[in-house]
């Protein structure tokens, strides 16, 4: 679990709160910003969950590239490429 998995979390508990002391109390504004901040934390936790799983996509993947270069001069032709390509 990373930081925005948390910082949502709290958020989505606290608007919670905000909401039922709003219905309980009839402030709508009140309501309405439990609300808000209980949208905000399920963001940030779904956020929190993708860079997770981008995370550990990138660490259990491996990369190789290989390139294969031509320069060509005036008057001859230099091959710089990859040790694996020769």
């Amino acid at each position: 679990m990373n930081r925005d998995q948390v910082k949502g979390t709290i958020d989505e508990v606290a608007g919670g709160a905000k909401r039922a002391a709003g219905r309980l109390t009839g402030n709508a504004k009140l309501q309405v910003e439990g609300m808000v901040q209980q949208a905000k934390g399920k963001v940030e936790s779904a956020w929190g969950k993708t860079k997770d799983a981008v995370r550990d996509a990138v660490e259990g993947s491996e990369v190789h590239i290989d390139t294969h270069v031509t320069l060509k001069m005036k008057n001859s032709t230099a091959d710089a490429g990859c040790k694996k390509c020769k």
